[in-house]
């Protein structure tokens, strides 16, 4: 404690630092190959119109000199017609239009150049043989780009997810979400949480002189006693409120400042209050006896405004209602689980294949045709969806029969969404009846609790229904009327399948930004907890790490704090080119 304290002493003997920057800083990540100039092809692999090749690094400049003619770089981000050649055959390889991107206006921060080339398999070889032959460069490694704008600060780690979701986005929901994502609403909202918490530290709140470089108790109580300026508005319990006067500048006044804070904290620590007598001036010191600082009078913790724990206890709020929705991102990002169940033969196969629009199941009138649980991602009225076929529920099958509707029973209790089947026509079998029992009453048809499953009943073979027949049974629970054969009600099915979804996944079009991975749910988790902590200490300096910790959760989402071990797993997902 005390060579950290010495430390802190000799920082203060040295003078107040200058105040950072409040412009983006990079992450501080290390990037490998930093220094490297890299080149890859960023569009689609094959064939096509237009091709696009991009190279990132302090060697860009000389890349493009060394391809084009004439050799001067082309204004910065202006398209222009240059021929290709190879820089050391001068061989012609293409006529294309080429960007130059001086850094840091760049994607990446640094110097940037892009070719675009036709799309041709000989061109775009050609092309990225001639920049492998430029001194300084080398094939980009997957998501190298994306990386190296990450480390330069261009792009936060979220943001950084929110583009890997968006190259993979494949409905428009994800589509939507990604581009939240990407355009920083999930950065911007830890940031402001962030801000929050670092108004209610304590020993710094609401004072006009905290340095906004001190993140310590022990700096924080330096700091109230290094700035110079006018004193009576200084925090409450450390300053006379109608004292207003400047910090002398002799050499013994400074040591005094510097031993003054380390005497209080060391009390406060220990559980003591301060007197004036006890941090009075040593002897020689005389003319600082009428210094306007008065000792603490309260125990540590009402150094607080009354707002901070306010503040605290909104932010709770607000991440506990995050954290109850963490699901409904990562649903999105991955697709919602809807298990088609019913009992045989009723038409589960057939509905299967009806939404998905090709043939996943095999569809036959005997009864325990499908006997496995039969998967197929598919894309419901724009959200993402996991379809599993199962088999009919039924007792007294052979054991292979009976094994499949045990894996089926499984797959109802994983279920996001469950899409129960009955023949329109055999509503008053055994089967139908039990079915109706034990799956569809127990999961609350149509009127969803928070703890019960959601479900849809869809009664199917609805051609089958004599035309002005009788209705059918007033006793049972909300249903939809489809005819997998005919496809009539399927709208109102997609209707009514948009609507649970998007409860179940959540509309990223409105509302809050969605935590879309389990790491998001993590460090909003490791916040709450560290906020809980918070509440439950009396003492001052387990208060602010309390909150220290709390902040450094909010950090990790962005990309703050120790990031490295993930970085490796989000950015392989790239392409090379990006």
């Amino acid at each position: 404690m005390w060579r950290g304290l010495w430390s802190l002493v000799a920082r203060g003997a040295r003078g107040p630092r200058s105040p950072r920057s409040c412009t983006r800083q990079g992450s501080g990540a290390p990037v490998p190959g930093a220094g490297a100039t890299i080149f890859a092809l960023s569009s689609g692999q094959g064939r096509c119109g237009i091709a696009v090749i991009r190279t990132s690094g302090p060697a860009s400049g000389h890349a493009l000199r060394s391809l084009t003619a004439p050799r001067d770089l082309p204004p910065a981000r202006s398209a222009c017609l240059r021929l290709l050649s190879h820089p050391h055959s001068r061989e012609p390889l293409d006529r294309a239009l080429v960007l130059w991107f001086p850094g840091p206006q760049s994607f990446t921060g640094e110097d940037c150049a892009e070719f675009h080339v036709h799309g041709g398999s000989a061109v775009v070889s050609g092309v990225l043989q001639a920049l492998g032959s430029v001194p300084g460069l080398r094939p980009a490694e997957a998501g190298e780009f994306t990386r190296r704008a990450f480390a330069h600060g261009k792009l936060s780690l979220t943001e950084v997810e929110g583009l890997a979701d968006l190259i993979h986005a494949e409905t428009e929901a994800q589509r939507r979400q990604a581009l939240r994502q990407l355009d920083g609403e999930l950065g911007h909202l830890c940031h402001g949480w962030a801000k929050t918490l670092t108004k209610a530290s304590p020993l710094c709140t609401h004072s006009p002189l905290r340095d906004p470089t001190c993140h310590s108790v022990c700096e924080n109580f330096l700091c109230l006693s290094l700035q110079s300026g006018p004193l009576g508005q200084a925090g409450p319990g450390f300053l006379n409120d109608h004292t207003s006067t400047s910090l002398p500048t002799p050499p013994s006044t400074r040591l005094w400042l510097m031993w003054r804070p380390i005497s209080i904290l060391v009390r406060m620590t220990t559980w003591r209050r301060v007197s004036s007598s006890e941090v009075s001036p040593p002897k020689g010191w005389g003319h600082l006896a009428s210094w306007p600082y008065e000792a603490p009078t309260s125990f540590p913790l009402c150094f607080l405004p009354s707002t901070a724990n306010s503040q605290v206890r909104e932010l709770e709020l607000a991440l506990s209602a995050h954290l109850r929705d963490a699901r409904r991102g990562q649903r999105l990002r991955s697709g919602a689980h809807i298990v088609v169940t019913g009992p045989p033969n009723a038409g589960k196969s057939s509905l299967v294949n009806l939404l998905s629009r090709k043939p996943v199941s095999i569809v036959s009138p005997e009864p325990g045709t499908t006997r496995d649980v039969l998967e197929t991602p598919v894309d419901l009225a724009g959200f993402p969806a996991l379809l599993s076929d199962t088999a009919g529920l039924r007792e007294g099958a052979g054991p292979v029969e009976q094994e499949g509707v045990r894996r089926a029973r499984q797959r109802l209790e994983q279920a996001d969404l469950i899409l129960a089947v009955l023949d329109a026509t055999d509503l008053a079998s055994l089967s139908s009846r039990s079915f109706l029992d034990t799956v569809v009453v127990p999961a609350g048809a149509g009127s969803p609790s928070e703890n019960s499953q959601r479900l849809l009943l869809v009664l199917n073979k609805s051609d089958l229904l004599p035309r002005g027949g009788p209705d059918l049974s007033p006793h049972l629970p909300p249903h939809l009327l489809l005819s997998c054969l005919t496809g009539e009600g399927l709208e109102d099915l997609l209707e009514a399948l948009r609507k649970e979804l998007a409860e179940v996944c959540g509309d990223p079009s409105t509302g809050p930004p969605l935590l879309t991975r389990a790491r998001h749910q993590h460090h909003l988790q490791g916040c709450l907890d560290a906020l809980s902590h918070y509440k439950q200490t009396k003492d001052l300096a387990l208060a602010a790490e309390a909150l220290r910790l709390a902040r450094g959760h909010l950090a990790r989402i962005t990309g703050g704090g120790d990031t490295e071990e993930i970085l490796d797993i989000i950015f392989r997902d790239f392409c090379v080119g990006k």
